[in-house]
């Protein structure tokens, strides 16, 4: 530092000046901008959501930074990323979600990919073959969140807001429905199926439907389910019935319920569980109660007869067949068909009161009447239910004069002692005929047969010609009478018939006087033809005269010029002098 930047100020020095610093306007525009940064930052780091990630099977229609996520048709997202699982078999997609949906992350929320779908019950996703695929998120009510999710994929049947209850139905066989297949109440759709899947044991199948509000307050504790798939086709003897649900059934299947009027039931919760019928009839039918298995043995086949056969007892649909095996008979030599059967004595209805013993087992209640009936002559038959088909069914009956047999009430499975039915006794007569057909004595029937020839040769043909002549006299009538339908026929269509053919030999002879060599007409043509020959003979000569001398159509005809000779013309045929 110099000593004059050190002096201090003296008396008399003239004022030092202080030098202030001004602000450019310049510098405002990037203090601005700053500013505006510093709020966007602030505003993104305040709208960011948390970040979730979804697992598919494939990352068909996905791409990170496009693909938006949407609930409700409303975006709340962006797929991020897009990777791989540890072990490959899934895709993992990454979703950064906006502040305002952090009530997407309930544990039971669902995603699934909207792309364009085509199916039996209709078509969906089609904005999506413009716009692009994106993930659609149905949210769920779980207290607890989560970060991980597993997607859907197939869209959810139902939404979670839409207000309804669910209901479980147990099948042996789905059949032909599927998720999304309709529910009926009196024609009317007001549910679907939401879900299927097999039972632990493998056995059933249990299906989750869904019923809207208000239409859910109508399945009670006797409500029965039925299944009214395809189209229900019946020939009885009040005729040809044809039922089904709707068109969509007939496709895609569908469930219908009721209520039996007698037996409306209580109030029900939500995932009660029912059976699902395979018709209307058996849902709607009383209910079974425990079903009582019964053996039977037959000794003939039984070609006809199959699982699923009906087991009648008065009329009355008491059960079904349920197995066949084969069983030998080392006594007898033979082979016998074993028949399963189930009955449900429930189906008795009042009777069964009147039958049963103060036994609390069933099984003894059941052989103890049982023993009582087949002592009286019951048993069972397999009868033909349809000739055409040759389809058998087993009918339980009194059989008059039945021979006694012994019945083993400890027995288990009971066994039900069998007779022979109605087809059994036709083949064994058409047997029997056919015995007697081959014992007859053909010998002598021929021998017998000779001696009526011989007899037939002394018959009295002299009456007999005498009857001929008869019957050849009422012949001869018969044609008196077509005489005289063939004379009226003569004097009335004959006349008619001639007088038309006069008439066409009128016309046919005007035509010929027409044609005739001295008619007017023939001559006129015959004269018109001449006048047509003269005037091709001149201008043949005017040709023939131009091709020798054709300045003559400048100059003129000259006294020189020698005339050409006419061409001597065909002859004609001379026209017929007239007298």
């Amino acid at each position: 530092m110099n000593a004059e930047s050190e002096r201090m100020p003296e008396p008399g020095d003239p004022p030092m000046i202080r030098r202030r610093w001004h602000v450019s306007l310049i510098w405002l525009v990037p203090a601005v901008a700053a500013l505006i940064g510093m709020s966007m930052l602030a505003r993104a780091w305040l709208s960011v959501g948390p970040e979730i990630s979804v697992t598919f099977r494939t990352a068909n229609g996905l791409q990170a930074g496009k693909t938006l996520v949407k609930f409700k048709e409303v975006t709340v997202g962006m797929v991020s990323e897009i990777t791989l699982d540890e072990d490959g078999s899934h895709v993992v997609a990454t979703i950064s979600l906006d502040k305002k949906a952090e009530n997407l992350t309930r544990a039971d929320t669902r995603f699934w990919v909207v792309r364009p779908r085509i199916g039996t019950h209709g078509v969906s996703g089609v904005d999506t073959l413009l716009s692009g695929a994106y993930i659609g998120v149905d949210g769920g009510s779980s207290i607890v969140t989560s970060k991980r999710f597993t997607g859907l994929e197939a869209p959810p049947a139902v939404s979670g807001d839409t207000p309804g209850r669910s209901f479980v139905l147990h099948t042996d066989d789905l059949g032909s429905l599927d998720i999304g297949s309709p529910v009926y109440y009196r024609r009317v759709q007001v549910g679907r199926v939401t879900s299927s899947r097999l039972d632990e044991d493998g056995r059933r199948v249990r299906l989750q439907i869904f019923i809207d509000a208000p239409h859910d307050r109508f399945v009670t504790s006797n409500t029965r389910f039925w299944n009214a798939s395809g189209v229900d086709v019946s020939l009885g003897a009040d005729g040809f019935r044809l039922k089904t649900q709707s068109i969509a059934t007939i496709v895609s299947g569908g469930i219908a319920f009721a209520t039996p009027e007698h037996n409306p039931g209580d109030p029900i919760s939500e995932n009660a569980r029912y059976v699902l019928a395979s018709d209307q009839a058996s849902a709607m039918a009383p209910p079974d109660g425990p079903a009582q298995y019964i053996r039977l043995c037959f000794e003939q086949p039984l070609q006809g007869l199959s699982i699923g056969a009906p087991v009648l007892f008065s009329g009355v649909n008491l059960g079904k067949v349920v197995s066949m095996t084969l069983d030998y008979d080392e006594v007898k030599r033979r082979f016998l068909t074993m028949v399963g059967i189930q009955i449900y004595p429930e189906r008795l209805g009042r009777v069964l009161k009147k039958l049963q013993r103060p036994d609390a087992d069933p099984q003894r209640q059941i052989a103890g009447f049982l023993s009582d009936m087949v002592a009286h002559g019951l048993r069972a038959q397999a009868r033909s239910g349809n000739l055409l088909t040759g389809q058998l069914y087993v009918s339980i009956e009194y059989v008059p004069n039945a021979p006694k047999v012994a019945f083993d009430e400890s027995a288990r499975p009971l066994t039900l002692p069998t007779a022979s039915g109605g087809l059994d006794h036709i083949q064994e007569r058409i047997a029997s005929i056919v015995g007697k057909i081959d014992r007859l004595p053909i010998e002598a029937i021929g021998k017998k047969l000779g001696r009526i020839v011989d007899k037939i040769d002394g018959l009295p043909f002299g009456s007999i010609g005498e009857n001929l002549d008869t019957a050849l006299k009422d012949m001869n009538g018969t044609l008196l009478v077509l005489d005289r339908a063939l004379r009226q026929l003569d004097d009335q269509v004959l006349p008619e018939t001639v007088k038309t053919l006069r008439d066409a030999q009128r016309t046919l002879d005007t035509a010929d006087g027409m044609l005739a060599e001295d008619a007017p007409l023939r001559h006129d043509l015959t004269q018109t033809l001449r006048e047509a020959q003269r005037a091709a003979r001149s201008l043949r000569v005017l040709t023939d005269f131009l091709g020798r001398y054709p300045e003559s159509l400048l100059r003129g005809r000259r006294d020189e010029h020698v005339d050409v000779p006419p061409s001597p013309a065909p002859d004609m045929p001379r026209e017929p002098e007239r007298n």
